[in-house]
């Protein structure tokens, strides 16, 4: 008799971001006092802005008072907050209303738990380079995967296949870890794809408050016809620094129906059942972020991120390194110089210039050659890096 998930033997011993500290720990080790520019997990260094603190303390000192204590919250999320959400789509003319809005706990738990609306017969379609734990929470699912590669000639931008197959497909924009955006052409096409096929495209706008080219889309719902096939999952965590308070927010239309079922009314029915909802506390918190002070300050928080890819691009360009992202996102996606291999460009920059980044190999077969670099950093860090990078390339390292 078979009593456990032997799905879990299939996948990776470690993970990416496991390896990495490990390898970080053993050179620390052997060098004590050495300081480490540390540009590879993408956490957030900026603190919560002061509008999200306030709003805090206050749903702290509510939780004090019988007359304001809150137990239990809505399973799908405060209504207040939800409305919030909605009618911040709605000021950028998205057709999104309450209703189709639900509060998580993070980007993260929603790209896995969303798998419970499939059949696990229903592949996964994971353009590669890719964030390791799509691929991961499908693999342990006992789900097939379809990995298309996405090509440096295009930026880096994903898309449909040629043959036709009915799939979860996910789509990340601003990509971790290219950096790449979807253009509207590229969305189309997968609007279209997704229509023809009867499948369902899970979008990542966890780095959709990084865009700012008027012309690049920052929700798939600003294309027609999205609303049939797509749901989209994003995040405070890079929007407002809420990587160690956990808030997030997912879409599912009202229009997103397959095989008679109303995605939506299931998502309640899963929500209801799973969770007991996300905490007042960090409820109130995240209102706060879409108010009009809190939106401000959060402006405030990428002109930092920002600033600092600019900085780092300068140096890659003084170095004559190939790169993409960085203009619209808060990854830098370089290419290994000489032909040498991601782990072998990640241990020349941790032992001889003392930066840690992100080997592309992690991402997939595909991100070989390839190493990340993220701008979740201080400004004197970001500096420092290049000008060792620079170094790095003048003294032939690379």
């Amino acid at each position: 008799m078979i009593c456990m998930n032997l799905n879990y033997m299939k996948v990776k011993e470690s993970y990416l971001f496991a390896d990495i500290r490990k390898r970080i720990d053993a050179w620390l080790a052997d060098h004590s006092g050495q300081r480490i520019l540390r540009l590879g997990i993408g956490d957030v260094t900026q603190p919560l802005t002061p509008s999200v603190v306030k709003a805090m303390h206050e749903a702290v000192e509510d939780q004090a008072r019988a007359e304001t204590f809150h137990g239990y919250m809505p399973e799908c999320g405060d209504p207040q907050l939800r409305s919030l959400i909605a009618q911040w789509y709605q000021k950028r003319n998205i057709p999104v209303e309450a209703d189709e809005v639900f509060v998580s706990s993070g980007a993260s738990d929603e790209l896995g738990d969303i798998l419970h609306l499939f059949d696990r017969q229903m592949p996964a379609m994971i353009p590669e380079p890719a964030y390791p734990a799509y691929a991961d929470a499908n693999v342990m699912d006992g789900r097939e995967i379809i990995f298309p590669d996405t090509d440096m000639e295009n930026g880096f931008q994903p898309l449909p296949p040629e043959h036709d197959v009915q799939a979860l497909i996910y789509l990340c924009s601003p990509d971790n870890p290219t950096g790449a955006v979807c253009t509207r052409e590229c969305l189309e096409k997968w609007i279209a794809y997704a229509v023809r096929t009867d499948s369902v495209i899970l979008f990542d706008a966890a780095y959709e408050s990084f865009v700012f080219e008027e012309n690049i889309p920052r929700s798939i719902y600003e294309i027609p016809g999205a609303k049939e096939c797509a749901i989209e999952i994003s995040s405070l965590s890079k929007t407002a620094g809420f990587t160690g308070t956990r808030c997030g927010y997912t879409v599912i239309p009202m229009e997103l129906k397959r095989d008679g079922m109303l995605l939506n009314a299931m998502w309640v029915r899963n929500r209801t059942t799973r969770t007991n909802g996300v905490s007042y506390i960090l409820q109130k918190a995240a209102m706060a972020v879409f108010s009009e002070q809190g939106q401000k300050e959060v402006a405030e928080l990428h002109e930092v991120y920002r600033a600092n890819a600019k900085a780092f691009m300068k140096a890659l360009d003084e170095a004559g390194l190939y790169y993409a992202g960085g203009k619209n996102s808060p990854y830098i996606w370089m290419k290994c110089p000489e032909g040498k291999g991601s782990w072998e460009t990640f241990d020349i920059l941790l032992k001889q210039a003392q930066i840690a980044a992100t080997p592309g190999a992690g991402f997939g077969e595909s991100g070989e050659g390839w190493i990340r670099f993220s701008m979740f950093a201080s400004k004197e860090d970001i500096v420092e890096a290049g000008r060792r990078i620079i170094a790095l390339r003048n003294e032939k390292y690379f």
